[in-house]
């Protein structure tokens, strides 16, 4: 593309916006993260960006922009209809920023960018045929088959999050009910607490936390509480399911496990496991692995939109 030296990686989530500038061993010049219901539209995030003086001052060593966010569209370029995020209907984010930014720019999933970062610079390294499931606001999965990320014929593929794990269950944001994100991303862990609380009333520790939160129930879980325990097992059970469907789809050596619930390591992993061989096809028992994200606390979404920018080159 040119000699500039450095990326600028964007992860759009649901609840936070992430962005760094990195260099092409990984290194990360400048990293922020802001919530993104600061930014009403997408053109408020863009200005914000601009102003930024770590960015400013470092623009023209930028050679590009690579953009992760819910239903990005590595093909058109445009987030479309991503429904945890407040930004509605079609948004051509990628002309949007390219022609304010003046600088080239890739948009796309971002799961797929998660992926592409623990290929580049994490856990996957080694691995040919690998899946990223990302566990945060929402739910997404990033694919590797034969050294490749798929993006599909309509640059959707990875919608791992809203395949329905259970009939006629919860109501997801994307308009239907019993999507898996509903049931194991953090927002998911959630509501299995109010849900199962308001039916059983249980006693927990729990329940002297003023606002709950998925971090909150898995730290509980480990000390002990058997209310939060419920929870975590519940999450792990339907997670567990779900991947050994997948494996029939992809065969892959390994899911990555990233976010924040990903993070309780062996504990949650280690359930999901058990979950995972009591499901899956006997072809592949004992064959798929269940790692977790080594970038997380370097955000794996980040490193994988700017790494997207080296690729191209």
């Amino acid at each position: 593309m040119n000699n500039k030296k450095y990326t600028l990686g964007i992860d759009i989530g649901g609840t936070n916006i992430a962005f760094g500038i990195i260099d092409i061993l990984g290194n990360v010049i400048f990293e922020k993260s802001v919530p993104t219901e600061n930014f009403k539209t997408p053109l408020d995030l863009i200005n914000y960006l601009l102003q930024l003086d770590q960015i400013s001052l470092n623009i023209h060593e930028i050679k590009g922009i690579g953009i992760g966010a819910p239903n990005g569209n590595y093909f058109t370029g445009t987030i479309d209809f991503a429904p945890n995020l407040e930004w509605k209907g079609i948004i051509p984010l990628k002309e949007m920023f390219e022609n304010i930014f003046k600088i080239p720019t890739i948009l796309t999933n971002d799961a797929n960018a998660a992926a592409v970062g623990e290929k580049m610079y994490g856990c996957a390294k080694d691995l040919k045929n690998f899946v990223t499931i990302t566990l945060g606001t929402g739910l997404g999965s990033g694919i590797y088959i034969n050294d490749t990320i798929i993006y599909g014929e309509h640059g959707y593929a990875g919608e791992f999050g809203h395949i329905r794990v259970i009939p006629n269950g919860r109501l997801c944001k994307c308009g239907r009910h019993g999507c898996l994100e509903t049931y194991t991303s953090s927002t998911g862990v959630v509501r299995s607490f109010e849900e199962l609380n308001s039916i059983f009333k249980a006693s927990s520790s729990l329940l002297s936390y003023d606002k709950i939160t998925a971090k909150d129930i898995f730290n509980e879980a480990q000390k002990g509480d058997a209310f939060a325990m419920e929870i975590v097992d519940y999450t792990a059970a339907i997670l567990g399911y779900a991947l050994a469907d997948f494996c029939a789809f992809s065969d892959p050596k390994a899911f990555i496990l990233f976010g924040g619930i990903a993070q309780s390591g062996d504990f949650f992993k280690n359930k999901i496991e058990k979950e995972l061989e009591k499901n899956i096809l006997s072809i592949y028992k004992n064959k798929i692995e269940i790692r977790i994200s080594t970038l997380h606390q370097k955000n794996a979404a980040i490193l994988g939109n700017a790494a997207s920018v080296f690729l191209m080159e």
